[in-house]
């Protein structure tokens, strides 16, 4: 059988459904099924090429106080495994965590040989998730882990606990307050859902990859220095809340990604003012 299809394993979220209309505009065949339709994995995967495995169901901050929702995302994926062991020629791209995994790095931007030292139990559970991708690529399998900074952009829907620049833009446009953790000096890398969409495809593309990679801008922002863009941006003030610092929150995170350049030619094309413009344009008016 010719296999040819690409899975998207929780594709039904931001990046999962940017990549489903960017591979079905260049004419592939695409699955999409969510966390709750593992049964049809078994009957899927034997009719795909690749693997794009994007499910999470937590955050660092709502797992925070009970890891044991990290054992849905475990479950996932260690089903994931046991099926692709009869599946030994699909190719299976994990979605990590770039801002998570490093807990608070030494050097920055950070490089993928840095320690993994997560602060969160979200963090803990991607870099077991990871481990268990390592056993599989040591088998013979062809594994590509990408550790993605904070995906933003245009078809972001409001969440609550994802997405800073989507969840300060629509208290900008309503009008209302954002709670923030800590002094507003913590610093995170930004990466434009196009930049993360065209990776991807490059690597659906190359079915022997064995690598892990950084995905992100390699320009760190504050908060503050978000919340004043998003001000300039809408126009309009923002107001925020403060509150005391949460323990599993990264103090500062940028990512290095020079071995994704390397690899693929990749650089991020949308800095962070111009995409926040092109998805504060796609909201709606209040």
């Amino acid at each position: 059988m010719l296999r040819k299809a690409i899975l998207l394993l929780g594709g039904h979220g931001f990046i999962g459904t940017a990549l489903a209309q960017r591979l079905r505009s260049e004419g592939e065949q695409v699955h999409v099924i969510g966390r709750q339709d593992v049964e049809k994995l078994g009957v899927l995967l034997p009719l795909c090429c690749a693997v794009v495995h994007l499910a999470s169901s937590t955050t660092p901050g709502t797992s925070a106080m009970n890891p044991e929702l990290e054992i849905g995302n475990l479950h996932l994926t260690l089903r994931l495994m046991e099926l692709l062991h009869k599946q030994p020629d699909t190719h299976l791209v994990f979605f990590s965590s770039g801002g998570t995994v490093y807990g608070n790095p030494a050097t920055l931007p950070v490089t993928e040989d840095a320690p993994l030292v997560p602060l969160s139990h979200h963090g803990a559970a991607k870099v077991a998730q990871e481990a268990f991708c390592q056993v599989l690529r040591a088998q013979g399998h062809a594994v590509t882990i990408l550790r993605p900074s904070n995906a933003y952009g245009p078809g972001q829907t409001m969440k609550s606990g994802f997405g800073l620049v989507r969840t300060m833009l629509e208290h900008a446009r309503l009008g209302t307050t954002l709670q923030v953790w800590g002094d507003g000096e913590n610093v995170r890398d930004y990466v434009y859902i196009d930049d993360i969409v065209e990776a991807t495809m490059q690597f659906i593309r190359r079915p022997d990859d064995v690598g892990t990679y950084n995905l992100g801008s390699g320009v760190g922002h504050s908060v503050n220095q978000v919340q004043q863009l998003v001000e300039q941006c809408s126009g309009r003030p923002l107001a925020t809340h403060k509150h005391p610092a949460r323990c599993a929150d990264v103090r500062s995170i940028v990512l290095n990604c020079q071995r994704l350049n390397v690899a693929l030619g990749w650089k991020p094309r949308v800095g962070l003012p111009e995409g926040m413009q092109s998805l504060w344009g796609a909201l709606p008016c209040p």
